[in-house]
């Protein structure tokens, strides 16, 4: 990563960034709070939260055929620009004491749609911002930033609530000035191919995912991170359940949450060193078999602490994955298709995570705890003996070579 460090705009990136995704973790915190201290409901609450990973879904596709029409900067600082306007509107409605959860949704509707049109701009220019041999590096970085911003405003948000309720949302404000600030130093090269006169949008969406769909090995990667979405977040409601049935302090649980993210930044700064000396197909492969083989130990944990170990090494891995996921797509996907790719990967990728936590619930409803876990190991298991069998991932090539070649039906 020594490579990265030396290269300004990629650090004012990152670093604008890190400080956004405290920034809008914080608001996540802060939103459900803020309509339970207005009206009560944590049915509203939900509905407030729920806006924004359901305005993100919603803009997903559209967002990535937009992140190829219209030029990536001027996107991500538009997208830094409208949230932190949203986000001072509501800093001024609740000082006033006039925010509605109207309001609120409306804000968190706002900021989902610029997620989903900030995150496949930023990930299709970062071929263009580093070489191609230290995409992996920053593809890494990339998550371990993500992990960090998470952990800090998880912290930050009940904190700043205690203090006013409008606090949480004038960091919110700060932090996407400063990250608008940072982006206008970014030297954003100029794209090697001309981007084209703007065509009808659902045809270029439609282009876009027979893109991803043609290529064998965008599928097969593309399950793979799908999979490790699914998984992730119905397995970890399963185990704050099986953890608060076994009369878990909340403390401990606590604990838990906080180490597995630790275990998440950890392992996606440890990324590219597994992503140099492991081959692609052995990588992704160990990874299913690790948690395999790890997922199933939580039914003998009867301490949050040992759980919190047990989350950390779960959450260690996956991003050596998904690294060598990232950087193979990215390479091999020509610059004018990339944010479409990101669009594609951002809904697919949303939906798992949205789907887990419901997956996890229904099992925790219709199992006993320990057969919960038992139930999420074993899917898991299927997956990986699904990827270790699959002969399009074993022959992921180390070294990026064009896809052109794989495409089928043109």
């Amino acid at each position: 990563m020594t490579g990265l460090r030396t290269n300004r705009d990629y650090r004012l990136l990152w670093t604008g960034q890190v400080v956004s995704e405290a920034g809008f973790s914080t608001t996540m915190i802060a939103f459900p709070l803020v309509v339970l201290a207005i009206t009560g409901s944590g049915v509203q609450s939900g509905l407030v939260v729920g806006a924004v990973a359901i305005a993100q879904l919603v803009a997903g596709l559209p967002a990535g055929a937009l992140a190829d029409r219209w030029p990536r900067k001027r996107i991500m600082l538009g997208c830094e620009a409208v949230q932190a306007f949203a986000a001072a509107v509501l800093v001024l409605a609740l000082w006033w004491d006039v925010a509605g959860v109207g309001l609120l949704v409306v804000v968190a509707v706002v900021m989902g749609v610029c997620r989903a049109l900030f995150e496949p701009a930023e990930e299709a220019s970062l071929p263009l911002l580093v070489p191609a041999g230290q995409v992996a590096s920053a593809v890494s970085l990339n998550a371990a930033r993500t992990s960090a911003g998470q952990l800090s405003g998880t912290a930050l948000g009940g904190f700043l609530f205690a203090l006013g309720r409008f606090v949480p949302f004038v960091l919110d404000v700060v932090t996407h000035l400063f990250a608008f600030a940072s982006l206008l130093f970014v030297r954003l090269p100029a794209r090697s191919v001309t981007v084209r006169p703007p065509a009808h949008l659902g045809r270029e969406i439609a282009e876009g995912l027979r893109w991803v769909w043609r290529q064998p090995r965008l599928r097969i990667t593309t399950f793979c991170v799908v999979s490790l979405n699914l998984f992730f977040s119905a397995y970890y409601l399963v185990i704050i359940v099986l953890a608060d049935g076994r009369g878990m302090p909340s403390g401990e649980i606590g604990v838990m949450a906080a180490m597995l993210g630790g275990g998440g930044v950890l392992g996606a700064l440890a990324a590219p060193v597994l992503y140099r000396k492991i081959s692609p197909y052995l990588l992704i492969t160990g990874v299913f078999w690790a948690l395999t083989v790890l997922a199933p130990l939580a039914i003998f944990v009867r301490s949050g602490y040992v759980m919190g170990l047990l989350f950390a090494a779960i959450a260690f891995l996956p991003p050596a994955a998904n690294t060598v996921i990232g950087t193979y797509q990215l390479l091999n996907t020509p610059d004018e298709l990339r944010g479409r790719l990101g669009g594609v990967l951002g809904v697919t990728g949303g939906l798992a995570a949205a789907l887990g936590p419901a997956l996890g619930g229904w099992l925790v409803e219709v199992l006993p705890g320990s057969a919960a876990v038992l139930a999420c190991a074993g899917a898991i298991a299927v997956v990986t003996v699904a990827t270790t069998l699959n002969r399009t991932l074993r022959g992921l090539p180390a070294t990026s070579e064009p896809l052109e070649a794989e495409t089928t039906g043109k």
